[in-house]
C-alpha cells in the first residue's frame, strides 16, 4: 500500500508542479510578490497531497522563531527534496540558495530568478563565494529571508555533513540573524528515495543566533544547535511541542 500511495503521489506531484509552471510564467509579468503568493499555494498544495495521499503530517515547533516581518538567513537542515517546499509555505518572501544547475530548468529557472534565488556554483571557489555574498547583500536590502542549507546537500538522518562556510560569509556581509532550523524529513521522504512512509514530519525552528559575532563562533553555535535537536528528532521519545501546518 506504501508503494502505491507513493507512487500516486508521485504522479500527482510532477503533474501538479508542470501545471505551476505553466500558470505561473505568465506571472513573470508581475511584481515578485505575487509569484511569491502563487508558490505560496504550491507549497501548500504539495504539503495537502503529502497529507491526503501519503499519510504525512506536518509539524513546526518554535514557529515563533520563524521571521516573518523582515530580513533574515534561515540555515536549514536537508534530508529530503521536501525541505526545497516547505519554506515557501513557512515565510512570506523566501530566497532560495540553490545549486546553479537548478536555475537553468526550463520555466522552473525562471520563476525561480524571479522570487531572487540565489545561485551558486559549489565548484567555483572563491570566486563563487564572492559572487553569493554579493547577492545575498542585494537580497537582503530587498527584505527577503534567505533559506541556505550549509550542508551543502541532502544527508540521511542521523548523518552528519561539515557545513560549508557560505552561509557565515553571508551573515557577516548583511549583518542579519540566523535562524537554525533541524527536521527528521528524511526519515518519511528519504534522499532520492520512491517510498514516501506515513508519520509525523517535524521541522524545528531554533531561536535567532543574533548577528556581529565572529564566523567560527556563528558556525559552531549554528551547527551545535541544529545536531543537537536533531539527535532530539531522532529519539522516538525526543517529542518536541508546536503546531500543525
Amino acid at each position: 500500500m506504501t508503494a502505491l500511495r507513493s507512487a500516486l503521489f508521485n504522479l500527482l506531484f510532477f503533474a501538479f508542479t508542470a501545471l505551476a509552471v505553466i500558470f505561473g510564467l505568465p506571472l513573470l509579468a508581475f511584481p515578485p510578490g505575487v509569484m511569491h503568493r502563487f508558490l505560496r499555494g504550491w507549497a501548500h498544495g504539495v504539503l495537502w497531497l503529502l497529507r491526503v495521499v501519503c499519510g504525512i503530517r506536518l509539524r513546526v515547533t518554535g514557529a515563533e522563531n520563524l521571521p516573518v516581518h523582515g530580513p533574515a538567513i534561515i540555515a536549514a537542515q536537508h534530508q529530503s527534496a521536501f525541505d526545497t517546499v516547505v519554506w515557501h509555505a513557512l515565510l512570506p518572501r523566501p530566497s532560495y540558495v540553490m545549486k546553479e544547475e537548478l536555475m537553468r530548468i526550463p520555466g522552473w529557472g525562471a520563476m525561480a530568478r524571479h522570487v531572487h534565488s540565489i545561485p551558486v556554483d559549489r565548484e567555483g571557489g572563491a570566486s563563487s563565494l564572492k559572487r553569493l555574498v554579493r547577492a545575498a547583500r542585494e537580497t537582503a536590502a530587498l527584505g527577503y529571508q534567505i533559506v541556505i542549507f550549509p550542508e551543502g546537500t541532502r544527508s540521511a538522518p542521523g548523518e552528519r555533513q561539515p557545513w560549508q562556510p557560505g552561509f557565515a560569509a553571508m551573515a557577516a556581509a548583511t549583518a542579519l540573524p540566523v535562524v537554525p532550523v533541524a527536521t527528521d524529513s528524511g526519515r518519511l521522504w528519504g534522499r532520492r528515495a520512491f517510498t514516501k512512509r506515513p508519520g509525523l514530519l517535524t521541522v524545528a525552528v531554533l531561536p535567532p543566533i543574533p548577528p556581529g559575532l565572529p564566523r567560527a563562533e556563528l558556525m559552531a553555535r549554528a551547527e551545535s544547535a541544529v545536531a543537537e535537536a536533531s539527535a532530539n528528532l531522532e529519539r522516538p521519545a525526543g517529542e518536541l511541542g508546536g503546531l500543525k501546518a
